[in-house]
């Protein structure tokens, strides 16, 4: 539940992003602690870009962004990884890795130099691999994981990370229906529990279902938000969506 009284664990103002030009014009952003956004729009709009810039992986082209009530380019890498999860599009490849020892990275911030689990690390990784059903998986391969159970392996990893944002780049692109809203049914759990949740979505449905807001990216006027339930975004995606705009 998102409580509006509460300071903006994320502010942007006047925020520009994009590669050298702007991809949107310059926008104002808050999320409050247990928000749970969709952000939507064309491909190619910059929803990547903007989780990116997020994170300090991309300089914002003008503006500010605040993050936990200080400015980005002020944390460490240690600090950010400790404010933000992600699960992108990328897969990784190789190194022999299984899906528990995918999972159990998420904890990497937390262990010593020699990278030794605790009993605390341990119980943290298995609660998120049976959040995402991953039980059965566990000790196959990445390699040897179908799309869908590898973003679910993804997510695993963040949720263990057990950072205050998760941000998630289409998440939902690979997984079956049920699976879809096994996913969304977890995310907003989590923001009930006060954790702000960022996503890139094309799934509709899903969003307007599970999502606090909806950010509807656009090329001229910028950043529109809603609250996801609001009746006239409804009619706005469904117009959009029947034109293949989505």
């Amino acid at each position: 539940m998102v409580n509006e009284s509460l300071y903006p664990i994320i502010q942007c103002d006047n925020l520009s992003i994009g590669f050298g030009s702007p991809l949107v014009p310059a926008f104002q952003f808050r999320a409050l602690p247990g928000s749970f956004i969709a952000l939507m729009g064309e491909n190619g709009i910059g929803k990547s870009t903007f989780l990116k810039t997020l994170t300090g992986y991309l300089p914002p082209l003008q503006g500010t962004l605040h993050i936990n009530g200080r400015l980005i380019h002020t944390l460490t890498t240690t600090e950010k990884a400790r404010l933000f999860s992600v699960v992108g599009t990328s897969r990784v490849q190789g190194f022999n890795l299984t899906c528990s020892d995918m999972v159990a990275m998420g904890r990497s911030l937390y262990t010593n130099w020699l990278h030794q689990l605790s009993e605390t690390d341990q119980h943290i990784i298995e609660e998120a691999i049976t959040n995402c059903k991953l039980q059965e998986h566990r000790g196959k391969l990445l390699e040897n994981l179908s799309d869908g159970l590898y973003q679910k392996t993804m997510v695993a990893k963040a949720l263990a990370q057990q950072t205050p944002i998760l941000l998630l780049d289409e998440p939902s692109a690979f997984l079956d229906y049920p699976s879809k809203h096994e996913l969304f049914r977890l995310l907003k759990t989590l923001c009930g529990n006060g954790k702000t949740v960022i996503i890139s979505s094309h799934d509709l449905d899903m969003v307007k279902q599970y999502c606090s807001h909806i950010i509807l990216m656009h090329n001229e006027k910028g950043f529109m938000d809603y609250p996801a339930s609001h009746p006239d975004v409804v009619a706005l995606f469904d117009n959009l969506s029947r034109h293949g705009r989505f």
